[in-house]
């Protein structure tokens, strides 16, 4: 890497480049010295170079700007280029709606004009082309208020500007500044405002008023700057290097920064209706997601004390650097504990990685990304991040009764992978209270759940000698063995046992799926009915199978038909998935990943599945385990998939089509351009090119042809499928809520809404979390399932659950269909109206279609 290259990527760090110094003036001028040295050989590179770090490198915005500024003393049509390229990407980032690049390329036209680069009356007028879109986008007459996610982006973009530059534009347009202000105080008085239940990622399950009163994140941004507006808009989190520069800079040349325009709002369709109001709020909500959800895990006395200003820059640089560092999780890491700040930050940092992996919908990269990013930041901060990431896990443990479903389980998810890389080493004897808690209690699960997890990351043995400090909670460790074969018992000689030795010597034999389905034909069937004959065939396949995932896989593969010709219909398909939940009792992992495989052979339906999870012989585990949920949830995400997979695949064929179709035109007309110069010679034809060229020409024509043909019948097919896929999970999601709907009516109160809730449970309060530096009490006043744990430091805190079972188990079935509606509301809002009708109807509970309407983002 080029000298110049190395000092700006490394500008603001403390590293070689710069002889160790942190100092931001000296650094900016070590910087400067060699760049405008390079200018006139170099140019076009640094500008490049520059724009590039400013992009991906934000928090350094200020301390680019300002080189920026000292090189438009030296070369002006340098730093014009600069600005024209900054406005060209801030246009293309507003039509392409790609809220990253808005939000970055608008905090470094604010910089920029803190360094005198940019006059404040463009910035304004900037703010001010945002805010006049969003207030017409929520006007009833003029806008489309389903848009308002957009609306928010744009005030939200405004406001985050303010901390980079608030000062500068206080001193030199006050007037201007306060004017946006008072705009954008308008716009939230008319905004509507919905409660974030749905996204929300604790769950009030006491339903109580004070939480869908809640600030949003807008609201609280707002707060946020006018508490910064009074303290003269001072920033300790923002650098201010323009200011050791500040003579310098204003001899500097303003340039013009253009106006921008905000792209056209679609228009509200015809026939506006409840549901089509909802599918292009829902529309909108994915192009403009918000950004974070904090989760507030930490008590006030444990957060670092920032004022709320710094809270929230702290948050965009930290949420920057997710973002930009994703494919280097060491660079990440690194980035992350050396931010330019004066103060320390390890708790905020903790609460903003947690917020994102909770972050619903769904997290913004693959949970993988965020666990390794914290296993890299308990390394690179050994004394420190370790204990702060376990006072989360205890915070969000205690916590566990009001943290959502899904969050749930990518808790349990990141918690036993975390423990899989520090030798399991958790303090169990901590939560070993929970054996005293009945089975169905929160904390009990997540326990379970997690050991169970990490058994799957190691072995058995492996995991009985980490919970050695709390030898009571081996109970709850899954059962230790293999297979759970119903013929292996040795001894026995019933009529079943012959017939299963029988069948496993002839797959032995490599006798193929046909001549075996005439053994059974012939043999067992006529003799031993349809139930015997089942069992006695999956178990023997699924023993043979059970060596390995490659042994399951062949035997799927080789007798496929057999399992197709004995399961041909949804009732045969349940047995089945009975055989396969009975042979893998013991082992939740390799009992998900037979079905998922049957599925994926298309042996088993979707709508079976469905059918098996909300059968009676599991309704009573479905508060208690995550078993069940594990292969309902492969189910529905494989059948998405599909679809997913084939709008990939539509989208390129159709691509493919118009290029073979340009190929097709180029080969006909080089064609017809070589045919046009035959001559006539004595009333006969002659070639005036080369016969050997012209039928190599007519070959390529036809070729061309021919594959424009073949891929547009492919393209055919392909969208064929894709209806085909689309009706069938209309239908699964129309079996999955009357599912959900059936189970739910049988123990969710008559009382419709709050009541209903109010009515099926106690006083409860809040719990806190539990830490080594103290513990909270909790008062009650009824009795309730509770048990009492000594802590490390020697107190005693007692742990009190005031909810009764069928109580749990209404708020996890709950849970989970306001999951799935969340998880697919993609899918699910072009059914809509079909679901309503079906399932939706008066006879449905209120407390159901607000968990459907929740997830949906929808207001009920």
């Amino acid at each position: 890497m080029s000298s110049w290259r190395s000092l700006i990527l490394r500008l603001g760090e403390k590293c070689p480049e710069y002889g160790g110094t942190a100092d931001f003036k000296e650094q900016i001028e070590t910087c400067y010295s060699v760049v405008w040295r390079e200018l006139d050989t170099s140019g076009n590179d640094i500008a490049e170079f520059i724009l590039q770090c400013t992009e991906q490198l934000p928090h350094k915005i200020p301390l680019y700007a300002t080189l920026i500024g000292l090189l438009n003393l030296e070369s002006e049509d340098f730093v014009e280029k600069i600005v024209d390229t900054t406005h060209m990407n801030l246009q293309g980032a507003l039509e392409q709606e790609n809220c990253d690049k808005i939000r970055i390329f608008l905090r470094f036209v604010t910089a920029l004009m803190c360094s005198k680069v940019l006059p404040p009356a463009a910035l304004v007028v900037v703010f001010d082309t945002l805010l006049s879109s969003a207030a017409t986008i929520v006007d009833e007459e003029k806008g489309n208020p389903a848009w308002q996610a957009r609306a928010d982006f744009y005030i939200t973009s405004i406001l985050s500007c303010l901390p980079w530059g608030g000062a500068e534009l206080h001193e030199q347009v006050p007037e201007e500044v306060d004017r946006v202000m008072v705009g954008i105080e308008a716009y939230l008085s008319i905004r509507r405002r919905i409660p974030d239940i749905g996204f929300s990622i604790y769950v009030d399950i006491n339903h109580s008023d004070s939480f869908s009163h809640e600030k949003g994140f807008l609201e609280d941004l707002w707060d946020r700057i006018q508490d910064l507006s009074s303290n003269e808009w001072k920033a300790e989190s923002v650098p201010r290097p323009h200011l050791s520069f500040e003579a310098q800079l204003v001899t500097g040349k303003s340039h013009d920064f253009g106006p921008i325009s905000c792209p056209p709002q679609p228009a509200l369709p015809s026939a506006a209706s409840t549901a089509t109001f909802g599918r292009q709020n829902h529309e909108a909500e994915l192009k403009y997601p918000q950004r974070m959800h904090r989760l507030n895990i930490f008590p006030e006395s444990k957060i670092e004390d920032l004022a709320p200003i710094d809270r929230f820059v702290m948050e965009e640089y930290l949420l920057d650097v997710l973002l930009f560092m994703n494919g280097s999780r060491k660079e990440c890491a690194s980035y992350m504990v050396g931010l330019p700040v004066p103060f320390r930050y390890e708790y905020l940092m903790a609460e903003t990685i947690f917020s994102q992996l909770l972050l619903l919908p769904e997290p913004r990269f693959k949970p993988i990304y965020y666990t390794l990013v914290i296993m890299d930041l308990c390394k690179a901060l050994p004394g420190a991040f370790p204990a702060v990431v376990a006072g989360a896990v205890r915070a969000l443990f205690e916590k566990i009764a009001e943290l959502d479903t899904e969050c749930r389980t990518r808790l349990i998810l990141w918690f036993s992978h975390h423990l899989s890389n520090f030798q399991f080493i958790w303090p169990w004897e901590e939560w070993a209270y929970v054996l005293d808690l009945p089975k169905w209690v929160p904390q009990r699960v997540f326990v379970e759940e997690v050991l169970e997890r990490e058994v799957r990351l190691s072995y058995w043995d492996k995991i009985k000698q980490s919970v050695e400090n709390a030898p009571g909670l081996e109970q709850l460790l899954p059962p230790k063995g293999g297979p759970n074969f119903r013929f292996g018992a040795e001894g026995e000689s019933t009529e079943q046992h012959a017939l299963s030795t029988e069948l496993s010597n002839m797959v032995k034999g490599r006798q193929s799926a046909r001549e075996v389905i005439s053994w059974i034909e012939e043999k067992v069937f006529p003799i031993h009915g349809s139930e015997v004959t089942l069992g006695v065939v999956i178990q023997t396949l699924l023993n043979i199978g059970s060596k390995s995932f490659t042994h399951l896989v062949t035997i799927l593969e080789r007798y496929g038909q057999v399992f197709a010709k004995l399961c041909p219909d949804e009732d045969k398909q349940v047995m089945l998935i009975n055989e396969v939940n009975f042979f893998w009792k013991n082992s939740a992992q390799m009992a998900a990943i037979a079905v998922d495989r049957m599925m994926g052979y298309r042996l088993l339906s979707n709508l079976a599945i469905v059918r098996w999870v909300f059968s009676p012989e599991n309704i009573d585990q479905l508060h208690t385990s995550d078993r069940q949920w594990e292969i309902l949830r492969n189910a529905v995400s494989k059948t998405n998939n599909r679809i997913s997979d084939l709008r990939k695949e539509i989208a390129s064929l159709r691509k493919d089509v118009e290029s073979a179709e340009v190929a097709a035109e180029k080969a006909d007309d080089e064609l017809n351009a070589a045919e046009s110069k035959l001559s006539l010679m004595n009333g006969e034809p002659v070639l005036g090119e080369d016969p050997v060229q012209l039928k190599r020409l007519k070959s390529n024509s036809n070729k061309a042809k021919e594959e424009v043909v073949s891929i547009s019948d492919s393209l055919e097919a392909k969208e064929a499928l894709l209806v085909r896929a689309l009706d069938e999970n209309r239908v699964l999601f129309l079996s999955l809520y009357k599912n959900f709907s059936d189970v739910l009516a049988d123990r969710l109160p008559e009382t419709s809404g709050v009541g209903a809730f109010r009515s099926m449970q106690s006083d409860r309060t809040d719990a806190m979390a539990i830490d080594t530096d103290g513990v909270s009490t909790m008062e009650v006043d009824q009795e309730k399932s509770s048990s009492t744990t000594r802590m490390s430091n020697g107190a005693e805190v007692n742990h009190i659950y005031s909810l009764g079972e069928n109580e749990q188990w209404c708020l996890t079935i709950l849970g989970y269909v306001k999951a799935f509606s969340r998880q697919y509301a993609s899918e699910i809002w072009p059914h809509i109206e079909k679901i309503e009708a079906e399932v939706l109807t008066e006879d449905a509970h209120l407390l159901f279609r607000k968990a459907i309407y929740s997830g949906l983002h929808r207001p009920i």
